[in-house]
């Protein structure tokens, strides 16, 4: 059987090498690359084409819940592997509306991440069972009719969205997605006016509630 080629991104060095380690472990997975940011795995991914990327959602820059959506946009025959500390049922839903195929706890059991990765490769949705109660119940019905604004945003506003609650300026920003200042701006009232959100403190609390960035970033 064709081993399953493995991509990982977490900005934690030390996560990644025991994920590695214990990855490679497993008779029928092989670990093609690593990426320490979300920016950094789209442009490894387009290189490597895995077949799986494991994915943690608090990375700089572009978390893992934006960079699954394009992922998956680049790579419709990719699957994606959240792992991840956080329970909050926001972050599992965010990441599967953006595509996710499994929501894995990092206090999982090693025995359950090579179930997890079996359950993806047959085209199975796998949830962390701490984080599966209280989600499938809904999950259709809450995607059918979500009309929250985070669901209306752009992948551009999601984007300036999760640099302005990471502190960055409207300068750093313009200079990370190459656009000009007026350009940034222009997201930064646009996003304030769509959210009802006049003031970067209330940009931080409602991006963190939405899953772009975590209270660890």
């Amino acid at each position: 059987m064709k081993p399953v080629r493995v991509l990982l991104a977490d900005d934690h060095t030390l996560v990644r090498a025991g994920l590695r380690k214990l990855l490679e472990s497993m008779p029928a997975v092989t670990v093609v690359g690593e990426a320490d940011d979300g920016l950094a795995l789209l442009a490894l991914a387009e290189q490597l084409q895995p077949d799986l990327v494991l994915m943690d959602i608090a990375m700089p820059g572009l978390n893992g819940i934006e960079a699954t959506a394009r992922l998956l946009k680049a790579l419709p025959g990719a699957r994606v592997l959240i792992l991840s500390m956080h329970q909050n049922e926001e972050y599992v839903r965010q990441a599967l509306r953006n595509g996710a195929s499994a929501y894995l706890l990092k206090d999982a059991a090693p025995a359950e991440l090579e179930l997890a990765i079996q359950a993806v490769q047959r085209g199975e949705t796998y949830l962390s069972p701490a984080v599966s109660r209280g989600v499938m119940s809904d999950y259709v019905q809450r995607l059918r009719g979500d009309s929250a604004p985070a669901a209306m945003l752009t992948p551009r506003q999601r984007e300036v969205l999760q640099l302005v609650a990471e502190g960055h300026s409207s300068k750093e920003i313009a200079r990370r997605l190459d656009l000009s200042v007026k350009t940034v701006d222009t997201h930064r009232s646009q996003l304030m006016k769509q959210l009802d959100i006049h003031e970067v403190a209330g940009l931080v609390r409602y991006a963190l509630r939405s899953g772009l960035i975590s209270s660890d970033s």
